[in-house]
């Protein structure tokens, strides 16, 4: 991959909901922008881990998958036709003289720009995974860390480990389609959503699904294959037929390089200010699930929110010599224009 640096206004890390709605905001102020995820596609961890499940604070959006929302976000800033250099990981940042960036990722890629935005949710995520022999040779077959797409589970026997959000959501997603499902935790008490635990145990008590309390101990079956697994609990071993298994134990947050660029890091979170998001490091901004501040939600509304006032202050960084103009959507045939609805 060439070397030659690509010259933009802003170079937004994260591909997620957040960085993209960071990129339409910067588009309405004439800036440019490139992004970079280390996923091999846009989306984040909404269309990495949770394509299907429904999403229901979107403001004007009653529901919609974390794939539609998406889906909807690339159309929107499609006008301003952003660069993507998906997986790749922001690596090396150096300061210029003169106060740019130079940003090289693990690809060889090199940008020069004078702002750059963090948007990578909660960083740099891996899961959990099961610390058993024979579960990397089935990982992708008949092992699964995820769901991107729930029409692989039809008709499969199913083994659901974990007790959080994720566990509960596609035990009660998963159930209708499943010719059989378990859901077995280390204990009979539960992370996730009261209402979610309230529904898994009406099903359970139903005979619609199986809970069990206990943790996997074995895997069995001809890897990659799975026709089995050994639950063990204080009472005994249980053997539990199964085909399939979704293991939901929760992920790794690694902010990766981003932690060596000096910036004021809080329990894997980094710091910003509140008028415009910047971190520590002038010129650098953090938005999303990624930064932290006093009375933080880690909601999509709030990341879009902190996109819109970072863009703001991006703009006098990145074109300190012309003038700001605040212009709405609504009311403004320029605005439009760019958009392609005038």
């Amino acid at each position: 991959m060439s070397s030659e640096p690509i010259q933009t206004d802003l170079v937004i890390i994260g591909a997620g909901p957040v960085g993209l709605f960071a990129v339409f905001e910067a588009g309405l102020l004439n800036l440019h922008a490139e992004v970079v995820d280390n996923l091999d596609r846009p989306g984040g961890q909404c269309a990495e881990l949770y394509p299907d499940k429904p999403i229901y604070d979107i403001p004007a959006v009653p529901v919609c998958t974390g794939q539609e929302l998406t889906d909807q976000l690339m159309k929107q800033i499609a006008p301003f036709t952003p660069g993507f250099h998906l997986g790749q990981q922001a690596e090396r940042l150096e300061r210029l003289p003169g106060g740019r960036f130079r940003l090289t990722t693990d690809a060889g890629t090199v940008f020069e720009c004078p702002v750059i935005v963090v948007a990578a949710g909660a960083g740099s995520f891996v899961p959990r995974k099961l610390p058993l022999p024979g579960a990397e040779a089935r990982e992708g077959n008949s092992l699964f860390y995820a769901v991107r797409k729930m029409d692989p589970f039809k008709d499969k026997d199913l083994l659901i480990a974990g007790g959080g959000d994720s566990a509960l959501d596609w035990t009660l997603n998963l159930r209708p389609l499943a010719r059989s499902l378990t859901l077995v935790h280390r204990r009979d008490e539960f992370r996730a959503a009261p209402d979610s635990v309230a529904r898994m145990r009406e099903l359970v008590a139903n005979g619609e699904m199986q809970l069990l309390i206990g943790q996997i101990s074995a895997l069995h079956g001809e890897p990659p294959a799975l026709d089995g697994v050994t639950i063990k609990s204080p009472a005994g071993e249980t053997l539990v037929a199964c085909d399939t298994l979704l293991a939901f134990y929760g992920l790794k947050m690694e902010l990766g390089p981003i932690a060596d660029w000096g910036l004021n890091v809080e329990k894997n979170l980094i710091a910003v200010e509140t008028s415009a998001f910047e971190t520590s490091e002038p010129g650098i901004f953090a938005i999303g699930d990624i930064c932290t501040y006093p009375g933080k939600l880690k909601l999509i509304l709030s990341g879009f929110h902190e996109a819109a006032l970072m863009a703001q202050k991006a703009f006098k960084l990145a074109r300190p010599e012309e003038k700001l103009v605040f212009r709405y959507t609504t009311s403004s045939t320029e605005l439009q224009k760019k958009l392609g609805v005038a």
